[in-house]
């Protein structure tokens, strides 16, 4: 798996019956970038994920996100639909906080006990 720089990637979700979705992501992994997350967006074309979290607020939200909490092997342990105002408790086990537009997760099959891989673009050093 090896260590995510910001930037951006393809979330794939296996989903239950063999069928992939591929998503596209941005990859949060410095301080800032974490910090920022979805803050002043009004809305997101596919994920963020955010490394290492293993909670989440959504203080000066504009709009509800459905949040997934990973696992080292990127497994999700539970996903979660969060109103703007809301402090999200921490997940022990969770390494990785995935978000998206609320309702956005259920489409593409992520649910507690989906394995997903993020495929990485090149990154310019």
């Amino acid at each position: 798996m090896g260590r995510w720089r910001d930037g951006r990637g393809t979330l794939v979700v296996q989903r239950s019956g063999g069928a992939v979705m591929s998503v596209p992501l941005e990859i949060a992994t410095s301080y800032r970038a974490r910090t920022k997350g979805l803050l002043g967006r009004d809305g997101l074309e596919g994920a963020i994920l955010l490394s290492p979290a293993n909670g989440i607020h959504t203080f000066r939200m504009r709009i509800p996100i459905d949040v997934a909490y990973l696992d080292r092997r990127l497994t999700v342990i539970a996903v979660r639909t969060m109103h703007p105002g809301r402090l999200g408790l921490p997940r022990l086990r969770s390494r990785h906080v995935l978000e998206a537009e609320a309702g956005a997760m259920a489409s593409w099959g992520v649910e507690a006990g989906t394995r997903v891989t993020v495929d990485v673009r090149e990154q310019p050093k």
